[in-house]
């Protein structure tokens, strides 16, 4: 029998689509897939680190920025008076320092001139000692004499004065010495006094590390009136308006960083068995149905939160009711890597989609890999 061509070319064509299907089919029964994903980024939220007005806006919602941009300004002017200020107090501490130290080092000298006069009167001392030795020697011989009528009364009363105005010379060197200790010691206590008032020396003075500080911490206020992207993202959720006063650390937008999209996909436990880290996967997203994205499973979750023993009504636990008929698996959270973006195709967080793993097929990755670095 004959069959006409053109009935064996529709059959052929309708064998073939039959087998495609079955193959897909056949695929989604081997392979563990769910149509709860969501896409999802890692969200920034920005925040002025100063509180003002904002006296210039430079991007509008739904805007690209790179990092470093200049979203908006706060207005500087409070700002750069307080730097102003600072500025001068750091100046002023700095003179006050240099006061200081010039007073410790004319404390020292003082200290070197007391000490100079303590030698001198130790020397003046040691002299009239001396001196008096010498005259009570001379006294004590003239005395010798004058009993043998050797020499003559007057020589013997000559020779006692000489004696007695050198004891008086080593009282007055005595004094003198006793005022130059006093004077020493007066002087130690000026420059310990002069130094617990100037502090430690240089960078670690603790006036000085105070006011660099304050300077400091006004430059940064000022750099702050700027507020920069911290990365490559989407500008979300924009209410900011110009001469909107801001408060610090309140966010004022979100950024979504255009490098972190990533899938979630929630699988059943029954399904996570045939899941590992490393395995293909094909996400298909409902905006762009017709091309699938390839991705990588990057982990799984450890752990989903569980409403049953949670506190209720007058601290009782909630229990949710179940039938004993049914029983629901757990989805369990997959995060999936994504790989290059077909032509055309743009992530934005929340998009939802279906996403199939290829079970088993972690291990071309790690031969991928071994053959790579081989090379």
């Amino acid at each position: 029998m004959n069959i006409p061509r053109k009935y064996l070319t529709t059959g052929t064509v309708v064998l073939i689509a039959v087998l495609a299907v079955a193959l897909k089919y056949w695929d989604y029964l081997l392979n563990p897939w769910t149509r709860d994903g969501q896409v999802r980024a890692e969200v920034v939220q920005i925040a002025p680190r100063v509180s003002g007005p904002v006296v210039e806006l430079n991007v509008v919602d739904n805007q690209y920025v790179s990092e470093g941009d200049v979203l908006f300004v706060i207005d500087p002017r409070t700002f750069e008076a307080s730097l102003d200020q600072a500025r001068a107090r750091y100046d002023l501490t700095v003179d006050g320092y240099t006061a200081k130290q010039k007073q410790v080092q004319a404390a020292e000298a003082q200290i070197g001139v007391a000490q100079a006069s303590v030698d001198q009167a130790q020397s003046a001392i040691a002299a009239s000692d001396a001196a008096v030795e010498n005259a009570s020697s001379e006294y004590q011989r003239q005395q010798e004499l004058i009993k043998d009528r050797a020499t003559s009364q007057k020589s013997v009363e000559g020779a006692k004065a000489s004696y007695e105005v050198a004891v008086q010379k080593r009282l007055g060197a005595i004094g003198s010495l006793a005022q130059a200790h006093a004077s020493l010691a007066q002087a130690e206590a000026n420059l310990a006094q002069m130094r617990a008032t100037l502090g430690a020396a240089g960078d670690a003075n603790a006036s000085i590390r105070e006011a660099r500080a304050a300077l400091q911490q006004a430059q940064l206020n000022v750099e702050f009136t700027k507020v920069l992207a911290p990365v490559d993202g989407y500008v979300t959720n924009l209410n900011l308006r110009l001469g909107s006063q801001v408060v610090a650390s309140q966010p004022v937008l979100a950024l979504v960083d255009a490098h972190s999209f990533w899938v979630q996909a929630f699988f059943k436990e029954t399904s996570i068995e045939g899941i590992s880290s490393g395995d293909r996967a094909l996400v298909t997203l409902m905006a762009y149905p017709d091309k699938p994205v390839e991705g990588r499973v990057d982990s799984l979750g450890w752990g989903i939160a569980s409403q049953n023993g949670t506190t209720g009504f007058e601290l009782l636990p909630n229990v949710s009711p179940t039938f004993e008929w049914i029983r629901l698996a757990q989805r369990v959270p997959v995060r999936v890597h994504l790989g290059d973006l077909p032509k055309g195709v743009a992530l934005r967080a929340g998009m939802t989609g279906s996403v199939l793993v290829m079970a088993g097929s972690g291990g071309e990755v790690a031969d991928t890999a071994a053959s790579t670095s081989s090379q």
